[in-house]
């Protein structure tokens, strides 16, 4: 029988695993260096890699719109730490970005517990991206193969929407805040009951009783 290599990996709702790591920002202990707000924890296979390059860019072009949401940003892979610095000397060199936030140095323990390595592809960490609210609750959880680089706009969606739901008590539709049905409204929680079902089926803003939504700030 196969080894589970699953193991431990944490899951949406778990705390954040306490773990402390070299970056090229200096040592960190983590979840503590975010402490009391969110942050986003990404991987990437390698430095010096042109996927990755183009990550890196687009987070650091959006690191602005982070900070706005009081969200933090910290990258990884198991390169070393001069390695980083090296790469990230050559992306303000030749692209003319300069990447600010830290870059965690791994050996393997970390992406071994956050289950960033895939069992075929060697020791490289796949790109995994995990959004950690201001309590350090791990609140979702996406992974791309190596071959494909990430939307960091839908990272940043993400965070947004999360926020917005813990705020006002919403679920967000897909492609919030463009969707496709409802555009930029948020989708209210059910009835609990047969009358408040009965009256919900009779609101201008309701699909059906089940199925409900309305403008931020605005009533059903």
């Amino acid at each position: 029988m196969c080894e589970d290599v699953r193991g431990g990996i944490p899951l949406i709702g778990d705390k954040f695993p306490e773990i402390e790591v070299a970056t090229t920002h200096g040592p960190m202990k983590l979840p503590d260096a975010f402490k009391g707000k969110w942050f986003v924890l990404f991987s990437h296979p390698a430095d010096f890699t042109p996927v990755c390059t183009t990550e890196f860019a687009a987070f650091q072009k959006r690191k602005g719109k982070f900070d706005n949401l009081d969200c933090g940003l910290i990258g990884l892979s198991i390169d070393q730490v001069f390695a980083h610095i090296k790469w990230i000397e050559w992306i303000r060199d030749n692209l003319k970005i300069e990447i600010t936030f830290p870059i965690i140095a791994d050996h393997g323990d970390m992406a071994r517990k956050m289950g960033m390595i895939h069992p075929n592809k060697a020791s490289n960490t796949v790109r995994a991206v995990f959004i950690i609210d201001d309590k350090a609750t791990i609140r979702a959880m996406i992974y791309y193969p190596q071959e494909l680089g990430r939307s960091i706009d839908e990272v940043l969606r993400a965070v947004e929407a999360l926020q917005i739901s813990d705020e006002k008590k919403v679920s967000m539709p897909e492609g919030w805040p463009r969707n496709e049905l409802i555009g930029d409204e948020v989708i209210v929680s059910p009835p609990r009951d047969v009358k408040g079902a009965m009256e919900k089926k009779k609101g201008p803003n309701c699909y059906d009783w089940w199925f409900c939504h309305k403008r931020l700030g605005g009533k059903v």
